[in-house]
């Protein structure tokens, strides 16, 4: 009898995940259960985003993704679907599409047995497959892994890099979740909608335009920001800027920071 219970149990997974668990319920669970089991063997990884001269590489492992959780839960709708097989094993798939705005959706294939990512893949809002990375091979059993889960973003980030850049319209569902200095002076913020991530950069320099970066220069300061959303929704974001005080980042970044 217990036999034929675990037996069921893929075809219970595939079929509506965990009784009563909602899909993104199932979701968090594989990636609580990635923290401290992963899958090993032979990985195809494709790069198209940013674009590279060599798109294409190998690993042994999947490249992490740096989820969160509650704002993953927030900002995207997620569905699951039956995953078609990776490495020779069955999966499920999961969909997460973003509730608004345009950033880039994924997909993410999570081992029926296992519960944990064998594949996944980001493309952008046109659609355009971004980055992918899955499975050729596995071993016979995940291997024992201790990843930490994401930190909280820091109590006042959000306020202080507002006060840094007055007139910053964040991206729909983004929100700061880190900050530091850069070597080259200036500092950068991470910002993060769950999934998706974006660099905001203020520098003594600014760069020219192009796909994935917009750039204004205000006075002798430049604010950049990089990522994959439309080009218009990343200039849209720092039309309103209109100055850059790094001061403003007070303890989140050095005091020199603000003085390259």
């Amino acid at each position: 009898m217990r036999a034929l219970a675990w037996a069921a149990l893929p075809l219970a997974l595939a079929a509506g995940g965990r009784a009563g668990a909602a899909p993104a319920d199932d979701l968090l669970a594989a990636l609580r259960q990635s923290r401290t089991q992963a899958a090993r063997g032979a990985v195809d990884i494709t790069v198209n985003f940013p674009p590279r001269a060599q798109p294409t590489r190998t690993a042994a492992q999947l490249p992490t993704v740096p989820l969160r959780p509650g704002l993953l839960t927030r900002n995207f709708a997620v569905t699951r679907v039956g995953g078609e097989a990776v490495a020779g094993r069955p999966t499920v798939r999961f969909d997460l599409v973003p509730k608004t705005g345009p950033a880039a959706r994924w997909s993410l294939w999570v081992d029926l047995a296992w519960n944990i990512p064998l594949a996944y893949e980001e493309r952008d809002a046109d659609g355009g497959l971004s980055r992918r990375a899955a499975f050729r091979t596995v071993e016979a059993a995940p291997r024992r892994v201790s990843r930490p889960a994401p930190g909280a973003a820091p109590a006042g980030l959000r306020v202080a890099v507002l006060s840094a850049l007055p007139g910053l319209r964040l991206p729909p569902g983004f929100v700061p979740v880190a900050a530091q200095a850069r070597a080259q002076g200036g500092a950068e913020v991470t910002l993060s909608d769950g999934v998706n991530v974006l660099a905001l950069v203020t520098a003594a320099r600014a760069v020219a335009p192009a796909p994935g970066v917009a750039s204004r220069r205000l006075g002798t300061r430049a604010v950049w920001l990089v990522g994959n959303l439309p080009q218009s929704a990343l200039a849209a974001a720092l039309a309103g800027v209109r100055g850059v005080d790094e001061a403003a980042l007070g303890t989140f970044l050095p005091l020199a920071a603000s003085n390259p």
